[in-house]
């Protein structure tokens, strides 16, 4: 009986796959709108929320666009609410509306505040971030001379599907926060199925299908050959209509703003050429004002192409990564605004940077690769890596410290920051991400390999990392805000404040202590200095490219 409801169920889906099919080949979007109009709607809604109300802006054409409210997701000091788009709309500026709060069966807001931010986030989508709700309210979005916006579903940020792209081998990557897997080990898959489906809180008109790997906070799911085998299988709006989550067995499906995607690919030979020889992927929050200096050093020593994956930043990032695109620097800043995914994160990053890149480093923007003979990085890299199926170099890194110094140094991070402790902390690597294996698994700082690679560990008079990790306290206070990695604990929780993470004696609280400048300074290194000044100081005016003009003023008349 249990097989033959199993079946009725699979023979709903297929049915249902085949009739979308079948429409998406013979009718126009418009007509699909109208036939929905009646019936069974292709919108993602919650159980307990009501459709959101659309914006109509004037257009040319017959059919005005609309602009709706898709979801939004409470965060612990934020909300992110995610607005859609049609095609031909312009999209908001943060001056165009407002956040609101409303009581429950009311539509005259309690409360009403500009958001903190507005960005694109992907293809006819925005986000927009505003202030929690105060208890026992409703919020949403008020459009200037539009009036409000009806609120969509709402989702906890940590027990949800939030990403979901088809990989080159035709399997579906779902990310996913909730799973509360052990770090660094697979899961039995087993466990788990992956739900694809226009609408997932409708039952019936879902496929469910089997899960090939699961590791972390990434589920590796087979794709439905009903969505494979269609011809609109690479066009984002059809693939953009399906939602995609994870049913952990015995428990309810994952919540999910995960929108199906496809990563246009096709698996490629280690030897096949790529645009780039050298690609560094980061993630980072507030840290704009490092960028200039941190891209142009690397792009001397080698690096071609940068993905940024900001999480949310509020230091005006955008216009410093837009400055130095205007300059020619190979730069895309990738909006990530899930917290405590860092791993995720990166695994997300070495997908999309497989494509162009041979090699890829991951690297935070206070470390710095320091080649003491003066080699070129990707020398360097070539020569480590000519032993068979070298795919990884792990590169130790050497932990700076303020230096002496109470304030920022003018003259950047590599010239202020003088002075490390002896022993190497922890290690970053050098991947080629073709080789990676399947499940993503990674720990920060290196990755798992396909069977048959290896890794290769760099001797410190080749490569080293100059981590400036423990700068001026107005720097150093940041980490308290919150750490990005999802198996490290929060500074200022109680739990594990003897971790290796932490800087040591620090306790909870971001408290300097009255001797912080002079710490973690037990060998004088001015190595990486001496060569930046060599590189990079203006004969006339004695300054580095990334100082403050007005610094490079004073410079000029000293």
């Amino acid at each position: 009986m249990k097989n033959r409801r199993n079946r009725l169920v699979l023979s709903w889906g297929l049915v249902f796959f085949t009739l979308i099919l079948l429409f998406f080949a013979c009718f126009t979007s418009s007509a699909l709108r109208l036939f929905f109009t009646g019936g069974f709607h292709p919108i993602v809604v919650s159980k307990r929320s009501i459709l959101p109300m659309e914006v109509v802006l004037a257009e040319t054409s017959a059919t005005p666009a609309t602009i709706s409210i898709r979801e939004t997701v409470i965060f612990p000091d934020e909300a992110v609410v995610f607005l859609k788009y049609p095609p031909s709309a312009s999209l908001f500026i943060k001056d165009d509306i407002n956040c609101v709060y409303l009581p429950p069966n009311s539509s005259q807001p309690q409360l009403q505040l500009s958001p903190a931010s507005l960005d694109f986030y992907n293809e006819n989508h925005q986000i927009v971030r505003c202030g929690l709700p105060p208890r026992g309210t409703i919020m949403s979005l008020a459009v200037k001379h539009n009036g409000n916006l009806s609120p969509g579903p709402v989702y906890r940020w940590d027990s949800l599907a939030y990403e979901a792209m088809i990989d080159r081998d035709n399997t579906t990557l779902v990310f996913v926060k909730g799973l509360n897997l052990r770090g660094g080990k697979i899961a039995d898959p087993t466990k788990f199925k992956c739900v694809f489906g226009l609408n997932l809180d409708k039952p019936k008109f879902v496929l469910r299908t089997d899960v090939v790997s699961v590791a972390q906070e990434i589920v590796r799911c087979r794709t439905p050959l009903s969505i494979l085998n269609t011809p609109h299988r690479f066009s984002p709006t059809f693939l953009g209509s399906f939602e995609v989550s994870v049913r952990v067995l015995g428990r309810r499906t994952l919540n999910s703003i995960a929108r199906l995607k496809h990563h246009q690919s096709s698996p490629q030979r280690l030897d096949h050429v790529k645009q780039h020889k050298l690609c560094v992927c980061t993630m980072l929050r507030n840290q704009a004002r490092f960028l200039h200096e941190w891209i142009t050093y690397h792009t001397r020593v080698g690096i071609e192409q940068w993905f940024i994956y900001d999480n949310n930043s509020d230091d005006n990032i955008e216009d410093v990564v837009g400055s130095l695109v205007d300059s020619n620097y190979n730069i895309t800043r990738h909006l990530w605004p899930w917290i405590k995914t860092q791993e995720a994160g990166l695994s997300h990053c070495a997908l999309r940077a497989r494509e162009s890149c041979e090699w890829v480093g991951f690297i935070d923007v206070d470390e710095f690769f320091h080649l003491p003979k003066g080699e070129s990085l990707y020398d360097v890299v070539l020569n480590e890596s000519r032993a068979n199926k070298v795919a990884e170099l792990r590169i130790p890194c050497h932990s700076f410290g303020p230096s002496g110094l109470k304030n920022v140094p003018k003259n950047g991070v590599m010239a202020g920051y003088t002075c490390r402790l002896a022993a190497p902390e922890r290690h970053k690597s050098i991947v080629r991400p073709d080789a990676l294996h399947s499940s993503l698994i990674n720990v920060v700082h290196h990755f798992h390999l396909q069977s048959g690679f290896k890794h290769a560990n760099m001797n410190r008079s080749d490569l080293v990392i100059n981590h400036y990790k423990y700068q001026v306290w107005e720097v150093f206070k940041e980490k308290f805000h919150r750490r990005v990695a999802t198996y490290v604990s929060d500074w200022q929780q109680e739990r594990n404040v003897g971790s290796k993470d932490r800087a040591p004696g620090l306790g909870t609280k971001a408290v300097e202590p009255s001797d912080w400048s002079t710490r973690f300074c037990e060998v004088k290194d001015t190595g990486l200095r001496d060569r930046v000044l060599e590189m990079f100081t203006d004969p006339v005016t004695g300054s580095l490219p990334w100082e403050d003009e007005d610094q490079r003023v004073m410079r000029s008349r000293a």
